[in-house]
């Protein structure tokens, strides 16, 4: 399966895959064409990584490669992963996982880091495949808790 780094012109094909990625998941979405716009933004300026799988592409992981306090080299936050329906379980994920991978060790990152949902098991497998594991913090080993608030 071959992994690339995006280009502009695959932000089309990228905002469509985030559109149905969040509908899949009952998410709002700004829509396709919105999306569109910032992800050509956030390829030309830099200021997020995009890989993509397949010739469609019908796969893709977005990251962002963030300066920490705690270690020397950046963290690789895996912020967006997502494969089209019809073709999971094929390999595209595990694929794009390894790319992931030896982009964040060529990018000198300390670390990855991702956010999954308890219930999206496929993908916890997967990341769990990979050596993730679910924080457990603190001396009362209290589980990380993810909390959002929109302006």
């Amino acid at each position: 399966m071959t992994v690339r780094a995006a280009v502009r012109e695959d932000s089309t094909a990228l905002a469509n895959m985030l559109d149905a990625f969040n509908r899949e998941f009952d998410e709002p979405s700004p829509g396709p064409l919105e999306l569109e716009g910032r992800v050509r933004r956030f390829i030309v300026e830099e200021l997020k990584v995009y890989l993509v799988s397949g010739d469609g592409p019908d796969g893709f992981a977005q990251l962002s490669l963030n300066e920490s306090v705690w270690s020397d080299g950046p963290v690789c936050l895996i912020e967006e992963l997502y494969v089209v329906p019809e073709l999971r379980g094929r390999g595209r994920g595990r694929a794009l996982m390894e790319a992931i991978f030896e982009l964040a060790e060529n990018r000198g990152a300390s670390g990855l880091e991702v956010i999954t949902g308890e219930d999206d098991t496929a993908a916890r497998r997967l990341y769990e495949s990979f050596g993730f594991r679910n924080e457990i913090e603190g001396a009362s080993n209290s589980r990380s808790l993810f909390y959002e608030r929109e302006l």
